[in-house]
């Protein structure tokens, strides 16, 4: 069985957020007057992207950090409303990560926006980024997300697709060490489906040229578009954000099995079944969408803020401690299903009782 590995990958993406305060200085646009042509909503700089990331994208991370490189991470994109996309991932109770794109007003301009923020070892951080340079041709299309108070020489994120191909390449000033910032992380996925965004495409005719958020005045007084929660206001957090739902898993053993509370048990969401009665599909893990590592007597956990839809739980006790499923480990083996409805929390029950042969 293919292997789920997916321990600190969140976190590849988390460190962008993490750069010191410095005076503001080089803004990224200056004041335009009104014939300029991002002062109307449909010209709005980097709008294509939308339709472009939605879907389920998988590759591997290489990072320069000392949390290294990992061999896939996995991002489900769909429309929350016809103007902003997003996901939602997480390692384990502390650490999450929300990403989402979205349009702004912006020094009287329209322009997408970047929001990139999560919990990281229970300290919340958010940042926030905005499009500043725009290309698009026949075989590839390139945008430019730098920070929103001092600009790129603080961070900047470039989104690079071609054809079935997204490359996310972050750059930081390693916490304002450097004079400009350098290369962080690179995300190389493929596209993996479409089929599971396509309700949201369709309920919210996505995308469209209509306004999400009016950033014209909330940052003019900050040092930097970066937020922890010992500051405060974010101006868009997570609970403000629409459409999204919740889904409390619960899991147990059967009592022929006993857990090593010292050992873990990974919750997967997928959009499509992985088994067929006693069959693994593996052609279907394309469509994993969640997922989660926690200790074995956790005994339940809540995914916030899920794409409304339909899912498939497996329940998987990593019994030999190698973050892969395989023989020994233990799963449910009853088929467990369940929906999510918008801005609405469901819940689910499985019980781990079979043994893989």
């Amino acid at each position: 069985m293919k292997s789920f590995q997916h321990i600190a990958v969140i976190f590849s993406f988390g460190i962008l957020i993490l750069f010191a305060c410095k005076k503001k200085e080089d803004p990224i646009v200056d004041d335009i007057d009104n014939s300029d042509p991002l002062s109307k909503i449909e010209n709005t700089l980097g709008f294509n992207l939308l339709g472009k990331i939605k879907g389920i994208w998988n590759g591997p991370v290489t990072s320069t950090t000392a949390l290294g490189s990992f061999p896939e991470w996995i991002v489900d994109f769909r429309p929350i409303s016809s103007n902003q996309i997003s996901s939602k991932n997480e390692l384990d109770s502390m650490n999450d990560i929300h990403m989402s794109f979205f349009i702004v007003k912006f020094n009287n301009q329209y322009r997408l926006a970047f929001r990139n923020g999560g919990s990281f070892g229970g300290q919340t951080r958010v940042s926030y980024l905005i499009a500043d340079s725009v290309s698009e041709t026949s075989t590839s299309d390139y945008y430019r997300f730098s920070e929103m108070v001092i600009g790129k020489k603080r961070a900047f994120t470039e989104v690079i697709f071609r054809e079935d191909s997204l490359i996310l390449k972050a750059f930081t000033n390693q916490y304002n060490t450097l004079e400009t910032a350098v290369p962080h992380m690179t995300w190389k996925a493929k596209l993996q489906d479409i089929s599971s965004c396509q309700a949201a495409v369709d309920l919210f005719n996505f995308p469209q040229k209509t306004l999400t958020k009016d950033f014209n005045a909330t940052f003019t007084a900050l040092s930097e578009s970066i937020f922890y929660s010992i500051t405060g206001g974010d101006p868009y957090s997570e609970g403000q954000q629409p459409y999204l739902g919740k889904t409390t898993v619960n899991y147990s053993f059967s009592s022929s099995l006993n857990p090593d509370v010292n050992k873990k048990v990974f919750l997967i969401i997928t959009t499509q079944p992985l088994i067929s009665g006693f069959n693994f599909n593996a052609g279907n893990l394309k469509y994993r969408s969640r997922y989660v590592i926690l200790a074995s007597n956790d005994n339940s956990y809540t995914f916030n803020y899920m794409h409304p839809g339909f899912y498939y739980l497996y329940t998987l006790y990593d019994a030999d401690g190698n973050n892969t499923a395989n023989s020994g480990d233990w799963i449910n083996s009853n088929q467990t299903t369940f929906s999510v409805s918008a801005l609405n929390t469901s819940s689910i029950s499985a019980q781990i009782n079979f043994t893989i042969p």
